[in-house]
């Protein structure tokens, strides 16, 4: 077999390992976004979009992968999230622990085309959301199926970059999106739909009741966006960079077009980061990101959900699907990181972040969220890369997110329906990569 082809068949192996493993990988960090992406920047804090680690560099800013050469890495992080609630209506705290831990995958190609010109492909969970609580009677009505929701996203992104000069890079990536959605034990909500139900809290709601709106199985959408970057080293020791993603517009989930606003539309907000990264000695390099995420791009996300709209008796503002429909409520977060990363000696790279931002869930916007608990406020990182004998690369990190605790308020439906929400989160992973 021909290198080339054992190489293509390679990468694409590692596509459809990621590919399976979808299903399973689902994490809620800054919101639903992942803390960061690529092992190396993970250990970060998802910091370092002015330098290139690895190829899953590309995935943090797709000019990074000027600097990549030619290169495989792959990675996979096991995520585990503890996320609790406690109801309103009556002070029971439910555990929404029902799925403990995620595996989440990611691979990264990458070959020089010439002395200017790279393109490589990679692939990583952007970020997701899981909860799986025993039935919550104000939740789910009549039925009796496990209250909760998981979402995942998957983007394969074929980059290409650009050396403006030795000093500046561009690049851009295409990104191909597939996300899937499962909703149970939301029956309680039918009365807030377009049709059916009259009273969401009245029992005896009917399968037909539920169309749109839970226990539809998995559903699946599929959308693209656009990613640029820039990279450019304005001293000898001092670098910045950019990277902007618009919204990701994806195909509505027909299953759930009576829970989600707009029938169902659920987009991917956009989103940017700019950072430096300052080489303070030869060996240490100290890295500063800001990152915006939009999430008032979409209205599912954003919308809100408290006393003003959950008065509605399912004939007004407020309905579920509409495109005023009862959303999450989220605000957009501005994430700060900073990291570090020191050379131990020629093989050993020791890495160190941490992030921080302002809660993205108001007080009053619990009632929908305690499906969602994104609530976490920090991310305190270790990060580490060997190079072995042969020159390959074994990488790892560890995180924690400490427990926040969103108190909600009451609303106009009552104390039912609001809920005071809980999330910490532990991760780890570990990667290898290889030149070629």
């Amino acid at each position: 077999m021909s290198t080339f082809k054992f190489k293509n068949k390679l990468a694409l192996a590692a596509v459809g390992a990621a590919l399976s493993a979808l299903p399973m990988a689902a994490n809620a960090t800054n919101g639903y976004f992942s803390h960061g992406y690529g092992i190396t920047h993970k250990g970060m804090a998802g910091a370092g979009v002015a330098i290139t680690s690895n190829a899953m560099s590309g995935a943090t800013n797709p000019a990074a992968l000027a600097k990549a050469g030619n290169r495989f890495d792959f990675g996979l992080e096991s995520f585990s999230p503890d996320r609790t609630a406690v109801t309103r209506s009556d002070g029971t705290s439910y555990d929404g622990n029902g799925d403990s831990s995620f595996l989440i995958p990611e691979f990264a190609w990458n070959m020089d085309i010439d002395a200017t010109k790279t393109f490589g492909v990679v692939v990583y969970g952007n970020g997701g959301m899981n909860t799986k609580y025993a039935a919550i009677p104000e939740y789910a009505g009549a039925t009796t199926t496990n209250t909760g929701v998981n979402l995942s996203q998957l983007f394969i992104a074929p980059t290409f970059t650009f050396k403006v000069n030795p000093k500046h890079s561009i690049g851009v990536s295409l990104n191909l999106v597939y996300q899937e959605f499962e909703a149970s034990g939301l029956g309680g909500f039918c009365g807030y739909k377009t049709t059916g139900c009259v009273n969401a809290l009245a029992p005896g709601a009917a399968a037909s009741d539920l169309a749109g709106l839970a226990d539809q199985g998995t559903d699946d959408s599929t959308g693209y966006s656009i990613k640029i970057g820039w990279t450019g080293e304005l001293t000898p020791n001092l670098s910045m960079a950019f990277a902007y993603q618009m919204e990701t517009d994806m195909d509505a989930f027909s299953k759930y077009n009576n829970l989600f606003a707009e029938s169902g539309d659920f987009d991917i907000p956009s989103n940017w980061t700019l950072g430096v990264a300052f080489k303070a000695t030869p060996d240490l390099n100290l890295m500063f990101d800001v990152q915006q995420i939009n999430y008032t791009d979409v209205a599912s996300i954003s919308n809100p959900n408290d006393a003003a709209n959950l008065g509605g008796t399912g004939t007004g503002q407020g309905q579920l699907g509409t495109n005023n429909g009862l959303g999450f409520g989220w605000d957009d977060m501005t994430v700060f990181k900073l990291g570090a990363e020191f050379n131990v000696n020629s093989d050993l790279v020791i890495r160190a972040g941490y992030s921080t931002t302002d809660q993205p869930i108001p007080a009053k916007e619990t009632a929908f969220n305690l499906i969602a608990p994104a609530v976490v406020e920090e991310h305190i990182t270790l990060g580490m890369t060997y190079t072995l004998a042969n020159k390959s690369e074994i990488s790892a990190f560890i995180m924690h997110a400490p427990e926040v605790t969103v108190t909600g308020t009451t609303n106009t439906a009552g104390t039912s329906g609001a809920a005071n929400i809980s999330m910490s989160q532990t991760a780890f992973g570990i990667g290898y990569g290889w030149n070629y």
